[in-house]
């Protein structure tokens, strides 16, 4: 299993938008940087990942799962940009903010303190397992959904 991060604007497309889809998940559209979307075409069904709230709170505030892996994003006839399906698994207890990641000496290297730009980035299982214990999902995060 891999880990990753999705960043959104919460008033372009928010956690609680992404929890109302329940098991059905929402495809993640409109990434239109390579690197992004190759890190898409990287994921494998069951890989988890980080929902991070950009420009408006700026926190990791819930954990998703991959549910289908990369095919053609619907919102475009432009064949070079594609899309994975995440639902929603839980809401991270405590929002863990980029403040905080910059802060900790564990995340020095983590993407999104390198990288702040990229909107779908990976995360190497010592700093998915920093942040889960940050924001209070100290055992891990379970893969059972949101209710």
């Amino acid at each position: 299993m891999n880990f990753w991060l999705f960043k959104s604007e919460p008033d372009a497309w928010s956690w609680d938008q992404q929890v109302a889809r329940g098991d059905a998940g929402e495809e993640w559209t409109g990434v239109r940087n390579y690197q992004a979307r190759n890190n898409m075409r990287a994921m494998k069904v069951g890989d988890l990942g980080f929902f991070y709230h950009s420009n408006i709170g700026k926190e990791v505030v819930g954990i998703v799962e991959v549910i289908r892996e990369s095919a053609p994003d619907s919102t475009t006839d432009d064949p070079r940009w594609d899309c994975v399906v995440i639902r929603a698994v839980r809401p991270v207890p405590k929002p863990v903010t980029l403040d905080a990641c910059k802060a900790e000496p564990a995340l020095a290297q983590m993407a999104l303190v390198t990288n702040t730009r990229l909107s779908v980035q990976p995360v190497t299982p010592r700093e998915w397992a920093v942040v889960c214990d940050m924001g209070g999902v100290a055992s891990g995060p379970d893969h059972s959904t949101i209710s």
